[in-house]
């Protein structure tokens, strides 16, 4: 087992080694997300709308 401070100066270490994403592509991909989270809710919804009346439809005749 490592002593703490050499844990975090390993880590830090590591952290050099990561290639962090331009704010273009960070914005880019947060709004692909964004979209897709957006056309699930609506399709989830939709989905849900029918079943629902069809459900309704199936008990109460």
């Amino acid at each position: 087992m490592t002593s703490p401070f050499t844990y975090l100066r390993n880590v830090r270490a590591e952290f050099a080694h990561i290639v962090w994403p331009t704010r273009r592509t960070a914005v880019a991909h947060t709004l692909v997300v964004v979209v897709i989270a957006i056309i699930m809710a609506l399709l989830i919804g939709v989905l849900d709308y029918i079943f629902g009346t069809a459900v309704n439809r199936f008990i109460i005749g």
